[in-house]
């Protein structure tokens, strides 16, 4: 018998030519009719076999007996579309970067990290504020905890127009909603940074001409009474804006320049003044139960910053 040349799965390539007339003649048909059943058989499961989620153990349920509570345990730095409106009646769709925790008892070993996750992706498709309240709640309840806590940060966008020129432009600022729950009582606080420029009132008194100014940071905590109260992100801006050497913009021509320098020389700023007269004005705002205010000068002649903050509890009797 010859040799048959190449192989082709295991056969050799020639070999039908020439294999004994002794084999039996393979009946196609016969093979057409089983294949359907045989195929049936092959995806089909197998009744016996086990579901692998009930075989997984639940380490973080494990109980931990070192006797110790976790104040805040859960996520940071996950990013998810926002829609926020403005006060001019429009929305700003932006992205937020948000942070989500809650109290873990002495007794539990560790909590569910992709549930914080499942929470947020089970809302729309763009987080508002009406649903940041909500998550609140249903996070306490999912993760089994008496209180949490979630911190959503995102760039929010004012249309400014320069003081002479009238040219607009965008300015941004940082703003952050900051949603607690315990026991289900749900408490919010919103959080905004505005850049300003301050002038030196030293430099300025003991300089024949000039004065050292910078661009500083002027962070409000601010934290609603009770009642139907609505406070918008302009309003905290514009009331610090109003008390600065200065306030920024996107974009100057050259009278409006003109226009700012001389604005802030006039108006000359300590970080202490930038937090004191922010209180005043935030003293006198009755939607305000409880704030915080914050100002750091990056100072300009020097390699650190001034920073001076005050908290009051407008609650609490003085």
């Amino acid at each position: 018998m010859p040799v048959a040349r190449g192989h082709v799965n295991g056969y050799s390539g020639n070999a039908c030519c020439y294999l004994p007339k002794v084999m039996k003649r393979i009946d196609h048909r016969e093979r057409e009719e089983k294949a359907p059943d045989r195929e049936a058989k092959m995806v089909q499961p197998s009744k016996k076999t086990p579901d692998p989620l009930v075989s997984i153990a639940d380490v973080q349920g494990f109980e931990d007996t070192r006797r110790i509570g976790i104040d805040r345990v859960g996520i940071k730095g996950i990013r998810h579309p926002v829609k926020v409106k403005d006060r001019t009646g429009g929305e700003q769709h932006t992205i937020a970067n948000f942070n989500m925790y809650v109290y873990l008892p002495h007794n539990f070993k560790g909590t569910h990290m992709s549930r914080f996750v499942e929470i947020l992706n089970h809302r729309e498709k763009e987080i508002t504020v009406e649903s940041f309240r909500a998550m609140l709640p249903e996070m306490a309840e999912r993760l089994n905890s008496e209180c949490g806590r979630i911190e959503m940060t995102f760039p929010y966008f004012v249309n400014k127009k320069a003081p002479v020129s009238g040219v607009e432009s965008l300015m941004d600022y940082d703003v952050t909603f900051i949603g607690e729950v315990e026991k289900g009582v749900v408490d919010m606080t919103v959080k905004v940074v505005v850049p300003v420029t301050s002038l030196c009132p030293c430099s300025k008194e003991i300089s024949r001409y000039g004065a050292h100014n910078q661009r500083s940071h002027v962070t409000v905590t601010a934290k609603l009474d009770a009642g139907p109260h609505f406070l918008w992100i302009e309003d905290i801006i514009d009331l610090v804006e109003s008390v600065a050497s200065c306030d920024l913009y996107g974009l100057l021509k050259r009278p409006d320049e003109k226009y700012v320098t001389e604005k802030a020389y006039d108006n000359p700023k300590f970080v202490e003044d930038m937090v004191r007269d922010t209180a005043h004005l935030l003293n006198l705002d009755q939607r305000i139960a409880h704030y915080i205010v914050e100002s750091e000068n990056f100072e300009s002649i020097h390699n650190h910053s001034a920073y001076a903050l005050i908290e009051k509890d407008k609650r609490k009797k003085s």
